[in-house]
């Protein structure tokens, strides 16, 4: 590609952002992190990649937090608690991919790269069904865990980046551009985000 571009992908469970954004990524001749940043995340900082995966995109447990806190502030807080360590490190390492082009998803990287120039912020979302046959595939589930698991997982990814940014998860006005994976496909998807791209550094 001849303009940088940054593309940072926020979804919905089970409405195919991970394999949009992958196939963008190879389509442009990008770098494609996912998972592949908690790596990059835990070499950067020196944390456990295990760690981060156990608080990966999850919401802090603030009511717990706050009454301890309330109770014994001096005693038991010395500094940043992990919470705030992981997502400093995962802040300071998004920040760092800015000088590239890439596609990154999740982890409020719109909201960190807000001010980079190139950036194309898309949030992916799609029918219950589509989703939920999605879910039940890849993860061999019924149809009824299929949903559950939706409506936490999105739940935690609402709660972290409504946590973390001062936008709104799912919100058109917090991104660039949104699209319904059910109505347009996988492959679809991507196209229209290309035609968008190229649009868009024709401006």
């Amino acid at each position: 590609m001849d303009k940088k571009v940054i593309i940072t992908i926020g979804r919905q469970f089970g409405s195919g952002g991970h394999e949009i954004g992958e196939k963008l990524a190879k389509k442009l001749g990008i770098k494609f992190y996912d998972k592949e940043l908690l790596k990059l995340i835990a070499k950067e900082s020196g944390l456990c990649e295990k760690v981060l995966e156990s608080y990966d995109e999850k919401p802090t447990n603030s009511l717990l937090y706050s009454i301890v806190m309330d109770v014994y502030p001096s005693a038991l807080y010395s500094g940043p608690t992990i919470d705030q360590q992981i997502y400093q490190a995962t802040y300071d390492s998004i920040r760092r991919l800015s000088g590239e082009s890439c596609v990154i998803v999740g982890r409020c990287a719109d909201y960190i790269l807000r001010d980079c120039p190139g950036l194309v912020s898309i949030f992916v979302h799609a029918g219950s069904d589509f989703r939920a046959a999605r879910v039940m595939d890849e993860y061999h589930l019924s149809d009824a865990k299929a949903r559950d698991m939706m409506v936490k997982t999105d739940k935690k990814r609402a709660s972290y980046y409504n946590f973390q940014s001062e936008k709104k998860w799912g919100m058109a006005a917090s991104y660039n551009l949104c699209i319904e994976s059910s109505e347009l496909g996988i492959d679809g998807s991507v196209d229209f985000i290309m035609d968008y791209i190229k649009y868009k550094n024709q401006k």
